[in-house]
């Protein structure tokens, strides 16, 4: 038993680096936001569209990635995956030089569709790299890692594109783009070693259709869309990952907009993934020894819910912390709504699976109605959003996932 764990941790660590990669390209958006924004002088709506161009590549790619890795193999995949990345982060040097947002937006479109193949191809590798009971314990760490990577991110790129508070429209379009440069010629380097590091890699084993899941569950079902709880699991895993993104990458802009300097507000997000990681780590305490995941995820939507309204009728450091705060809220939701909604689903379990992974297509569209409500209502009457999204996982935590048929 311990060899087995010793021949695991080569695996394990290069996995967790991975999942390192993923959390500092995906929550350095709320920097960007907040940093375009004041370059390009844009509204709440155009400035969220840097969360639409990343998150909609994992709905292009989520089928097609599966395709790809059948063919290549899922080592390859992860390196293919972080060789794409590395087009997509290389991509901002010339789109600052141009002082192009279209081409910035590009850029994250492509990291995007990187991610997405590099995701698809790392995740089984957490499941299959050690004994089954204990992968909720190694998705908690991989989370874990994932978000001191977000903190990292947002620490090292909000001190640099968001230390001024005083900086001109004009300014920012001229010298201020070029802040980008450096940092992300860095992080394609980055992404190049790593990619080559993972193609000489002795100690990762190719993943066989066989460990990827179980899918000889006998049904009689003709159709996926028979199964309930994976049809409104879909909305549900819709919902939880719009609020995610909602909660995570607008508060910086949203403290700006309550009168926080950028040197200050700059910090916001980090609150956030910090209160996120609190989650987590109740999680692996708790879960299942003390509460199911089931009844964790309707205690923290309900717990959403009142978080939400708390940010609505207060102001100042009250309103902007109890944003942070629903990190807390959010963290365990997806490991929470994933097995309630493929439970059952026999042959149809990848499909159901790819269908999932599409839905974080709620991390592109929900900001998006969120900058539309923001622009029209006010940045903190939008949060109202929230609540209808919270009591739906609610729904569904409590009912939804139960239904066998409709």
């Amino acid at each position: 038993m311990n060899n087995k764990k010793q021949n695991y941790l080569g695996p394990l660590i290069i996995i967790g680096v991975l999942f390192f990669v993923f959390g500092f390209v995906t929550w350095v958006n709320g920097t960007l936001i907040a940093f375009f924004k004041k370059a390009f002088n844009l509204d709440n709506t155009s400035s969220l569209l840097v969360t639409f161009a990343f998150f909609i590549s994992y709905t292009v790619m989520a089928i097609p990635s599966s395709e790809i890795l059948k063919k290549i193999g899922f080592k390859k995949g992860m390196a293919v995956g972080l060789g794409i990345m590395a087009i997509g982060t290389l991509t901002f040097v010339p789109a600052a030089k141009m002082a192009s947002y279209i081409l910035f937006l590009v850029g994250l479109f492509v990291i995007g569709i990187g991610l997405t193949l590099l995701q698809t191809a790392s995740n089984p590798y957490v499941t299959i790299l050690g004994d089954r009971e204990s992968a909720a314990q190694r998705i908690s760490i991989m989370g874990i890692a994932n978000k001191i990577a977000g903190i990292l991110s947002q620490k090292l790129l909000g001190g640099l594109l968001l230390a001024s508070s005083t900086v001109s429209v004009a300014v920012s379009s001229e010298t201020e783009l070029d802040k980008v440069t450096v940092p992300y010629l860095i992080l394609t380097g980055v992404l190049i070693v790593l990619a080559i590091l993972i193609m000489l890699s002795k100690g990762l084993p190719e993943v066989s259709e066989e460990q990827e899941g179980d899918t000889t569950e006998k049904n009689e079902k003709t159709s996926i869309w028979a199964f309930p709880n994976l049809v409104l699991g879909l909305g549900t895993l819709f919902s939880y990952v719009g609020l995610e993104v909602i909660s995570g990458d607008t508060i910086i802009s949203y403290g700006i907009s309550l009168g926080f300097p950028e040197s200050e507000a700059k910090d916001f997000g980090q609150f956030t993934l910090w209160s996120m990681l609190v989650g987590y780590v109740l999680g692996i305490v708790l879960i299942p020894k003390y509460v199911s995941q089931q009844t964790w995820l309707k205690l923290s939507s309900l717990l959403g819910v009142i978080i939400t309204l708390v940010a609505l009728f207060t102001t100042g450091y009250t309103s902007v912390l109890s944003i942070a705060l629903l990190g807390l809220s959010n963290a365990i939701m997806w490991p929470a709504i994933w097995p309630l909604a493929i439970n059952g689903l026999g042959k149809y379990t990848k499909l159901g699976s790819a269908l999932l992974v599409m839905m974080i297509a709620g991390g592109a569209i929900l900001p998006l109605v969120y900058g539309k409500l923001a622009d029209t209502i006010g940045a903190q009457s939008a949060y109202g959003l929230l609540i209808p999204l919270y009591l739906y996982i609610a729904y569904y935590a409590t009912w939804g996932h139960k239904k066998t048929n409709w």
